[in-house]
């Protein structure tokens, strides 16, 4: 008699989050359609960060920046990614409790951080919403 495998199969999958409702549904679709029982679930929550902008004292139209303001915009900064996470969480918890969520916060050009975080993780699936774009775009 042949000894069965019983391991399930390691799935990690990458869901590129934001503040639209494309990503949200993004995430609802993954979890509906993309989540097996047989296998050992994944879920990476992909937020990119634009690239902190470097301040001078004095910018490019003659404004002048205080320490205060910038910590105030990194400050906004966080609060945008705890409410985007947040939403992001809410809804994988009203799915399957076989899945292990992950957070990952990137900072830059999202086309680039996706793609290397993708790589360096070793992802099985990506997705991401459409924005609108469609198929072509």
């Amino acid at each position: 008699m042949e000894a069965v495998n019983l391991k399930k199969k390691q799935c990690k999958i990458v869901v590129a989050v934001d503040e639209s409702a494309e990503s949200m549904y993004a995430l609802s679709w993954c979890l509906s359609n993309l989540i097996s029982q047989a296998t050992i679930n994944t879920l990476v929550l992909l937020y990119v960060k634009p690239p902190p902008p470097v301040y001078s004292s004095l910018d490019v139209a003659g404004f002048i920046f205080s320490g205060d303001m910038i910590r105030a915009l990194e400050a906004y900064g966080n609060d945008l990614v705890n409410s985007v996470m947040g939403r992001a969480e809410d809804i994988c918890g009203k799915f399957s409790s076989n899945i292990k969520v992950d957070r990952i916060v990137g900072s830059g050009d999202a086309r680039d951080v996706i793609c290397n975080i993708v790589d360096k993780i070793k992802a099985d699936t990506l997705v991401m919403g459409s924005h609108g774009y469609g198929f072509f775009k």
